[in-house]
């Protein structure tokens, strides 16, 4: 996340504000044992663990150019990959607030709307803030304007959204391409000069919605993606299966295609240019994504639209991307509904999900008051990473025994209670 862009109700994904695994949403809390919809919603959450620990990886592991092997390989699906689950997973949890199944409609419709709106707006002036500290990689005020930009949807059914976030697939990169092409220095100046939100952080309008490395313009396919997942049961067994058929055949016949009309260095990753993308700290002028932001896309030729590398926006990530987003999503609902045992180990790291924005947020808040400026740098080392997982886990666990919700999770919820006053 400035990456989820990494996320968060929450990032994501960090965004939802979903309570512990045993009483995790209205949907799960009815039945105690193992069942279809008790393991549906821990299974969502155990994506959203793992899209936190994916965003662990980029922001504080080595770089991929220091690692091998499996370690490599870890990396590389890290790096993008966690921030578009993140992006997909808080697609599902607008659906969870305006109406899972069947969208809420009348009173209750206009609240959704109003909690939706709410929680768009303190995302976004939570995500300027922490901008103003560690730049362009904080996504939670992307995810502001996701919320805002979704709300005319939340009424759609699964059918017409997915049909929605294909055409944003295949339509988006290619308009991004031509706009950022056709932005000289002097008009993007001339924006951000009255921008009061690049004024604060350095992320403005022009950022969130274009240049920025989660811009709306493209990320709202993985978004609208996700929304439609949020209106399918996958406690349907039917259901599963085809989205696994689907998730892999959007993953192999993007890539393979990508491969096939770019060569070998379709895939690259930003990250082997040595360092890490989702660095948590400021990020320099040219470490925009290749076609989602940075000073250097207008010089980029056409031919990159044929790419599928992580964060580089085209077609072909994107719907690759999804593709993998909805394989760890099917993937985490099976372990959990259908491997009881597994499900009892893994109710520590399910509780991350639970809270993934107080996840989100602190492990940016621990890495300011833990780092050592001059001191030995550990960019190499895989330790900080396990430390910052381990320490994220246990929080989870200790937190979630006393607690329906994660701290800032609770402080989003309490915002959003004014919604129910409408009429």
């Amino acid at each position: 996340m400035p990456q989820t862009p990494t996320t968060p109700q929450g990032t994501s994904a960090p965004q939802e504000n979903s309570p512990p695994q045993h009483r995790t949403s209205p949907e799960s809390a009815a039945p105690a044992s193992p069942g279809p919809s008790t393991g549906r919603l821990v299974g969502v959450d155990l994506a959203r663990a793992l899209a936190v620990f994916g965003m662990y990886v980029v922001h504080i592991g080595p770089p991929l150019s220091a690692t091998t092997g499996v370690a490599s390989w870890i990396r590389y699906m890290a790096d993008g990959h966690s921030s578009v689950l993140f992006a997909t997973l808080a697609g599902f949890s607008l659906m969870l607030i305006a109406g899972r199944l069947e969208p809420k409609t009348g009173l209750a419709g206009r609240q959704a709307k109003a909690r939706i709106a709410i929680r768009a707006v303190v995302l976004l002036a939570l995500g300027t803030v922490l901008a103003m500290e560690y730049g362009g990689v904080i996504i939670l005020g992307f995810y502001g304007v996701y919320f805002l930009l979704a709300l005319p949807l939340v009424r759609l059914g699964a059918r017409t959204l997915a049909i929605i976030a294909a055409a944003f697939a295949l339509v988006t990169p290619q308009l991004a391409f031509v706009l950022t092409s056709l932005l000289t220095p002097s008009v993007q100046e001339s924006i951000n000069t009255y921008d009061p939100l690049h004024r604060l952080s350095e992320v403005g309008v022009l950022d969130l919605l274009l240049t920025g490395f989660y811009p709306a313009l493209t990320w709202m396919s993985f978004v609208i993606a996700g929304m439609a997942l949020g209106r399918l049961d996958l406690s349907s067994r039917t259901v599963r299966r085809r989205l696994a058929a689907l998730g892999a055949a959007l993953t192999a016949t993007a890539y393979g295609m990508s491969l096939l009309l770019a060569g070998s260095g379709a895939l690259r990753s930003m990250a082997e240019d040595g360092s890490s993308s989702g660095s948590s700290g400021p990020m320099p002028p040219d470490s925009g994504s290749k076609l989602s932001g940075g000073d250097s896309f207008p010089d980029m030729p056409a031919s990159m639209l044929l790419t599928a590398g992580p964060h580089s926006g085209t077609t072909f990530d994107i719907i690759g991307s999804v593709g993998v987003a909805i394989l760890v999503i099917v993937g985490a609902t099976v372990a959990m509904e259908r491997l009881p045992r597994l499900r009892r180990l893994a109710t520590p790291v399910v509780a991350v999900g639970t809270m993934s924005l107080t996840a989100y947020v602190g492990h940016f808040l621990a890495q300011s008051v833990l780092s050592e400026p001059g001191g030995p740098s550990t960019q190499q080392s895989w330790t900080p990473l396990l430390m910052y997982v381990l320490g994220a886990i246990l929080f989870a666990a200790i937190w979630s025994r006393f607690f329906r919700r994660g701290p800032l999770e609770y402080l989003l919820n309490t915002a959003t209670k004014p919604a129910k006053h409408i009429r």
